[in-house]
């Protein structure tokens, strides 16, 4: 049986969020806890599918069907990151200064870090594709 494929996009959310705590902790200079969820270096969503698509291109090849479908997945999650989100952390920064200006709707300020920059995706894809290649080139090992 092989768990690769349950594997790798496992191990690719833990590396990158575990990376992201310790980028983000290291700039605090404390554990930063309540940092943790959308934006930030690396990206967890690029590093998820991208190992998946870089683990299906190691094992069976680019001209493989899965791979294409991996390769369109990864490609709608990048295109979430870098454009939706970051216009839905836009629209938070200006509803907060919304209510800035009006005291009578104050409530909690939203999140403004939402979306990522290329650098932040390209360290997902880095993160997620070194990974694949680790466990395709391990787990054979312990077969």
């Amino acid at each position: 049986m092989d768990l690769s494929y349950l594997l790798t996009p496992l191990l690719a959310w833990l590396v990158a969020g575990s990376l992201k705590f310790l980028i983000n902790s290291c700039r605090a200079g404390k554990p930063a806890f309540g940092l943790i969820g959308y934006g930030g270096m690396p990206s967890n969503h690029s590093a998820i599918v991208s190992s998946m698509a870089a683990l299906v291109a190691f094992k069976h090849g680019i001209d493989h069907p899965a791979f294409g479908v991996a390769l369109t997945l990864a490609f709608i999650v990048v295109l979430d990151a870098s454009s939706l989100r970051r216009q839905v952390g836009k629209h938070a920064q200006a509803i907060n200064r919304l209510q800035a200006q009006d005291p009578a709707t104050a409530s909690t300020a939203l999140r403004e870090r939402m979306g990522h920059s290329l650098a932040e995706i390209l360290g997902g894809v880095v993160c997620g594709s070194v990974l694949a290649w680790a466990v395709q080139a391990w787990l054979p090992l312990y077969d």
